[in-house]
């Protein structure tokens, strides 16, 4: 925004009332007066540094056809989690491992365009010694950063909650890009069953437009995630309109950021009903949904809009993303996915170096089928049922 320019007024023989706000007394000539005076206007004013260029090509490679975002960036408290569901400890070595089956997938890169990483990976080797980055490189996966440090509780609000991570993100960003980061991933997140309240709802757009401005002035992608969180018993229309709300918020933020939306990618709940909700709704009533506030809310200078699952099964997320895909859209609508990716893979894997080429072949599986969706031409045909399983975790973080 322009800002208030100070300009100084010498003394002068004649002053004019015009100058002075109504009501006030005009005060002698001989008194030296400091007035502010607007700026002329500039028109929209972005700001995305050296790296504008850079930015656009990023993203837009990103959001290529029919390839989307494997998130691989649980803290290494969640990956414990992970690793503990198939009776593995959580150690450096059965992280690595692990990480290193997932960015080993030969073909991975026909179907997956970015990889999210957390920070332990993106500093990490393969366990042949090659650098998890330059692995990537080589699949033709851009490698991206979790930024943020996590969520704590909002003082103030409705039992709700604020994410942290501003205060040195920076030089943290400009590490990463040093290091081989071209992306960066914030979650902040929502709750329906809380309000949410204003001050909840200000909080997570004001820190995802700060977050997204400074990863831009480092060369770093922004994914804008404000997840609406699937806990509640609320219907799709509540959910709707939680969001509408949501996604208005963000983007007067980003503007006043003056975030260069061309840059950014989005990460979006996709709108359902609440998971205790008993209406459940179809993958044409999602996509619906789904599309119609994107519509409302989001500009069509966003390149991409990559869909978290939040919970939902493998084959939930794939079939209502390929409901979101059977017409044009003004922008590349794909995924980002985390558990709907890996579950079957880690399962199938578990722990077992035998193992790790069937868990791969999972893996590929799962980003082709997603690939397929991000086309619209899915079927969901042949799927297993570990993959219809669902994976809603009540208040679930990360």
């Amino acid at each position: 925004m322009a800002s208030a320019a100070p300009s100084l007024l010498k003394s002068s023989p004649v002053l004019d009332k015009s100058d002075w706000v109504k009501g006030q007394t005009l005060r002698q000539s001989s008194v030296s007066v400091i007035r502010c005076l607007p700026t002329a206007p500039s028109g929209l004013t972005i700001r995305a540094g050296s790296y504008a260029d850079e930015l656009v090509k990023t993203a837009k490679t990103i959001a290529s056809p029919g390839r989307g975002i494997l998130a691989m960036d649980e803290s290494n408290a969640t990956c414990g989690k992970r690793l503990a569901s198939i009776g593995l400890e959580n150690t450096e070595a059965n992280r690595q491992a692990y990480r290193t089956l997932l960015v080993t997938v030969p073909g991975l890169g026909n179907h997956i365009s970015g990889a999210i990483l957390f920070e332990e990976t993106l500093y990490q080797s393969t366990t042949d010694g090659k650098k998890m980055v330059d692995v990537l490189v080589e699949q033709k996966i851009v490698p991206g950063i979790k930024v943020d440090k996590g969520l704590v509780p909002l003082v103030g609000s409705n039992d709700e909650s604020w994410c942290q991570g501003l205060d040195g993100l920076a030089s943290r960003s400009a590490a990463y890009y040093q290091q081989g980061a071209r992306f960066a991933k914030w979650r902040t997140v929502v709750s329906i069953p809380n309000g949410p309240s204003a001050l909840a709802l200000k909080e997570a757009a004001w820190g995802l437009a700060r977050y997204a401005a400074i990863s831009q002035d480092n060369g770093l992608v922004p994914i804008v995630e404000p997840e609406i969180l699937l806990d509640g018993e609320h219907g799709i229309e509540r959910t709707f309109e939680v969001a509408q709300k949501v996604w208005a918020e963000v983007f007067f933020y980003l503007a006043e950021n003056n975030v260069m939306f061309e840059g950014i990618l989005l990460k979006p709940s996709m709108v359902t009903p609440g998971a205790e909700c008993k209406d459940r709704a179809t993958p044409e009533q999602v996509a619906d949904y789904t599309l119609k506030l994107l519509k409302r809310r989001i500009p069509p200078a966003v390149p991409g809009i990559m869909f978290l699952s939040g919970g939902q099964s493998e084959v939930e997320a794939t079939l209502n993303l390929n409901a979101m895909n059977q017409g044009p859209n003004p922008w590349h609508v794909s995924f980002s996915y985390a558990r709907a990716l890996q579950n079957t893979c880690l399962k199938t894997w578990g722990g077992r170096p035998e193992s790790v080429k069937e868990a791969q072949e999972a893996l590929l599986i799962r980003a082709k089928a997603n690939s397929l969706a991000q086309l619209g031409k899915y079927t969901g045909e042949g799927e297993s049922e570990e993959a219809k399983k669902g994976m809603f975790v009540k208040g679930y973080v990360y």
